[in-house]
């Protein structure tokens, strides 16, 4: 009988017992509301943040801001770690050059950097840019050139043949044979750029879903932390399943190819 359930009833008898045992253990006193607001009263102060300003602004409205700051940052690691990525692994030189710095680049903390950007760029988009920027570049430099090393060379070598310049070679050749590589560190990259916004909106702006925690802390407001939580945890697993559909459709693209 329990082989014939479908994968999303599991998943739905799972949330139910989550959020019912944690109902339960705020309702019987066993855990107090202040300590851990119930699942209710975090859906009722949601829903007065999203008709109520809170912190200079409704919820949603920091969400975008917050939303935007990461399509900032994550795009440009986006665009500039994937083509370097992609020539690291198919020019041996370029790595040489790169992997040095790189490497060390790539293990310092992004919060490491929300010193900086708080002190080059104050309270502007651009220090969370920098921040969400550190933590999603290393991700999509990596597995693009992982992607790029597992390209078969006779590939690249029959493109050379037929007169195809490196720009060809790499738009036509690299790019779709690494494409599997690519998604899945943009997936990474994603989910790292988007903690690391939060990090940064802890402690360098003034508006975001970070803020609303900070804001909720000092006004002795769980129920607000939570609801910032909850709002952090549903837009990182929408990001998730967005960049899934992208990867369907662009494998689906270029299979039909």
């Amino acid at each position: 009988m329990s082989e014939r359930l479908p994968l999303w009833a599991w998943s739905a008898a799972g949330l139910i017992l989550f959020f019912g045992l944690w109902q339960g253990a705020v309702s019987s006193g066993a855990v107090s509301s202040f300590v851990l607001p119930s699942p209710l009263e975090v859906l009722e102060r949601m829903w007065k943040l999203m008709n109520q300003p809170f912190a200079g602004a409704l919820l949603h409205e920091h969400l975008l801001s917050s939303f935007g700051r990461f399509m900032g940052g994550f795009l440009l690691a986006a665009v500039i770690g994937v083509p370097l990525g992609l020539m690291m692994g198919r020019f041996r030189l370029l790595e040489d050059i790169v992997t040095p710095l790189f490497e060390g680049y790539r293990y310092v903390a992004p919060l490491a950097w929300v010193p900086f950007a708080a002190l080059w760029f104050g309270t502007g988009i651009g220090g969370p840019i920098m921040v969400i920027f550190t933590g999603a570049f290393a991700p999509c430099v990596i597995n693009a050139y992982r992607g790029a090393r597992l390209v078969d060379s006779y590939l690249i070598e029959a493109a050379q043949t037929h007169g195809a310049s490196e720009f060809r070679v790499a738009r036509e050749v690299l790019l779709p044979g690494a494409l599997p590589s690519i998604v899945a560190g943009l997936r990474i990259a994603a989910g790292l750029g988007w903690q690391s916004l939060i990090g940064a909106e802890l402690i360098v702006v003034s508006s975001g879903i970070g803020f609303v925690m900070v804001q909720g802390q000092s006004n002795l407001s769980p129920s607000t932390v939570m609801t910032a939580m909850a709002v952090i945890g549903l837009t990182g697993l929408l990001i998730d399943i967005g960049l899934r559909q992208i990867e369907s459709r662009v494998r689906a693209k270029w299979e039909g190819r």
